[in-house]
């Protein structure tokens, strides 16, 4: 049975994990859930990986829930063992996660880009909520995280409505950094992680991934609060030694792993 997320790891510690079902354009299942996760979760704990970038196989990202599985609940035959991890999991991995919409985002799929800390899209890729479409509601978060990304309003047109849009769309709605070409978009997303992977410190982007997410339940006094602790910290990690060395050795830095 073909895999069903395919994971490259290059020399300079990007993680590359493709949605693999194709035939379905990526369709997400129990199985293929759990297998993105237990990827996600060595990631977290692998040292040569700095930055990890998700895309699927063939012309689509994630086209949504499995039909065969939303007709077993629809059906009540449904005897599926969901993975204990919720579909905010990406969130809590301490590297940077980029989706880089190749295609087909819909419903959870769509929901599994923007979970991500950045969005790279073909600009053609078609995007869609899906929801209101099937009978179903706001999944796994999504009232919560649109309206903080693109407003409450466009937030309300795209989950009400159910439209499809393109990814170019997407990018100006604010839901993607840049939308390519489909046939760039691979190599833009991947050279992007290799500047992070190079440049940025490993403790730095953990420190920072968990802030951003952190913060948007928390006041700007509490936020500023926690940063000052969070940088004091800093100044005591071998990474602040070597970004400052660097800078005035005018050299490329050599961070420690996480």
């Amino acid at each position: 049975m073909a895999e069903l997320v395919l994971s490259t790891l290059d020399d300079q510690g990007v993680l590359t994990l493709t949605f693999n079902r194709p035939e379905t354009l990526n369709a997400w299942t129990d199985a293929l859930g759990r297998r993105y996760f237990d990827l996600l979760a060595e990631a977290e704990e692998d040292r040569r990986v700095r930055v990890v970038v998700v895309t699927g196989a063939g012309r689509g990202f994630c086209s949504g829930a499995d039909f065969g599985t939303l007709d077993a609940i629809r059906s009540g035959t449904y005897d599926g063992v969901p993975d204990p991890r919720p579909n905010t999991f990406p969130t809590t991995v301490r590297k940077p996660i980029i989706a880089a919409v190749n295609g087909a985002c819909a419903g959870l799929g769509m929901v599994h880009a923007l979970v991500c800390d950045l969005v790279f899209t073909a600009d053609d890729a078609k995007w869609t909520t899906a929801f209101a479409r099937r009978g179903l509601v706001a999944e796994y978060g999504l009232s919560w995280v649109l309206p903080r990304i693109m407003g409450q309003q466009r937030a309300m047109d795209v989950l009400l409505s159910g439209r499809v849009f393109t990814g170019r769309e997407a990018y100006e709605l604010g839901l993607a950094n840049r939308a390519v070409p489909g046939d760039a978009l691979l190599g833009v997303a991947q050279e992007y992680a290799r500047e992070l992977a190079v440049h940025s410190s490993p403790a730095s982007l953990a420190v920072i991934k968990r802030q951003v997410w952190h913060d948007w339940g928390t006041t700007l006094e509490e936020s500023a609060k926690a940063a000052t602790q969070e940088m004091i910290a800093s100044f005591g990690r071998p990474d602040f030694a070597e970004g400052v060395a660097a800078f005035l050795e005018r050299r490329p830095p050599d961070f420690p792993p996480l």
